[in-house]
């Protein structure tokens, strides 16, 4: 078992390779940590990594790790918006905290919990999990579409499946976003909600893809 120092040099080699990037220089300026030769060195020992010349690459025990590393944090990132409400400039720190801590356990009972969010709020892919593929739905009030409300019903939004960058852009503008409590005023003949004051009427397609964390059943 790696240590987290460890772990983080293996992330910042998957946010460099997203960027298409290889070189050690591109994981230095990537990672969070000022790390050494020695390190990379157990790296090298653990059969994590590869370097030839100035070049880092993962073997593929390496990159199964750091593809899981990096999915901890993102879904760290997306509990620490949504649902805990970190102000968004402290969201990578307390996230990289976060993300050491998780077993797989919790860490697939959080992913359904969110409803499988494919994006971290930076807009950066979350790899899907094994409870990604089955659609686990075992987590008890777990978060669900915005769809599935009855009129008088509320709930927290906890994340935004960009359909479109438009679409996305044009609900943030409207002031929906993560950790947003929203109640379902009519769904028919248009889909009504309510927050802070407004009233904004969305098309089915767009309200499949918010999804919220029900909260509670308010009268209207």
């Amino acid at each position: 078992m790696l240590n987290e120092r460890l772990e983080e040099i293996l992330e910042a080699m998957w946010v460099a390779r997203e960027k298409k990037q290889s070189t050690l220089q591109a994981v230095r300026d990537n990672c969070c940590i000022q790390f050494s030769e020695s390190e990379l060195a157990e790296l090298q020992k653990s059969r994590m990594i590869l370097i030839s010349d100035n070049d880092i690459h993962f073997t593929h025990e390496g990159e199964k790790l750091g593809e899981q590393i990096i999915r901890r944090h993102r879904l760290a990132e997306v509990l620490v918006t949504s649902i805990l409400k970190v102000k968004k400039h402290k969201m990578d720190e307390i996230a990289c905290q976060v993300e050491h801590s998780l077993q797989e356990e919790v860490e697939e009972s959080i992913c359904t919990l969110l409803g499988h969010p494919e994006m971290c709020p930076d807009g950066k892919p979350i790899p899907p999990g094994n409870c990604c593929r089955s659609l686990s739905r075992e987590v008890q009030n777990t978060v669900t579409s915005l769809i599935e409300l009855a009129p008088g019903e509320q709930g927290r939004i906890t994340y935004i499946k960009p359909g479109s960058h438009s679409n996305l852009h044009q609900l943030l503008s409207f002031g929906l976003s993560p950790g947003v409590t929203v109640t379902v005023h009519r769904t028919s003949p248009a889909f009504c909600v309510r927050f802070e004051n407004t009233e904004l009427a969305l098309d089915p397609e767009i309200v499949k893809n918010i999804f919220v964390w029900k909260t509670s059943c308010l009268l209207l």
